[in-house]
């Protein structure tokens, strides 16, 4: 029988078939899901902002991108699976609040969505597929299984991406 296993906000966590990782309110946040397809390891990254550099003396890594997406992918390699072989998709960052002036300070979802990219693709991480932007939260379940992410947002039909 299979778990599923909660990720926090600003946190991650990894698994192996046939569990599966899910995460709650993924509004601006991110969630960052990878998997190795051979060896069937995944995990999910609940990030809240883009860039850990901006920092001095951070103590959440899981907290940012960049530094969530690094140890992420450091605990996958260590619980077996293959770096070369690593595959993501991700999901969220929302425009949560409509605002009068259109600064990036208010744009984090969109920050946070483009700087998983940047990173995955620094990372030489195939992007399958994405679910973001917008202006709704999403909640998500993640079967490395299969790659199968399932997303659900109030009043929108469930997707699989």
């Amino acid at each position: 029988m299979s778990n599923i296993i909660k990720v926090g906000m600003a946190d991650l966590k990894i698994c192996k078939s046939p569990d599966g990782l899910t995460t709650l309110g993924l509004g601006s946040c991110v969630g960052v899901a990878v998997r190795d397809p051979v060896t069937k390891i995944g995990g999910l990254l609940h990030a809240m902002l883009p860039d850990s550099t901006v920092l001095r003396n951070n103590t959440c890594i899981e907290k940012f991108v960049d530094s969530g997406l690094d140890e992420l992918v450091r605990q996958m390699i260590k619980a077996g699976a293959n770096r070369s072989r690593l595959e993501a998709k991700l999901a969220g960052g929302a425009q949560m609040f409509a605002f009068q002036r259109n600064s990036d300070l208010v744009k984090v979802g969109e920050r946070n969505a483009e700087a998983a990219r940047k990173k995955l693709r620094a990372m030489h991480i195939k992007l399958l597929a994405e679910d973001t932007g917008l202006n709704y939260g999403r909640t998500v379940i993640y079967y490395p299984e299969t790659g199968v992410y399932v997303i659900k947002a109030v009043g929108k039909p469930e997707k699989s991406i």
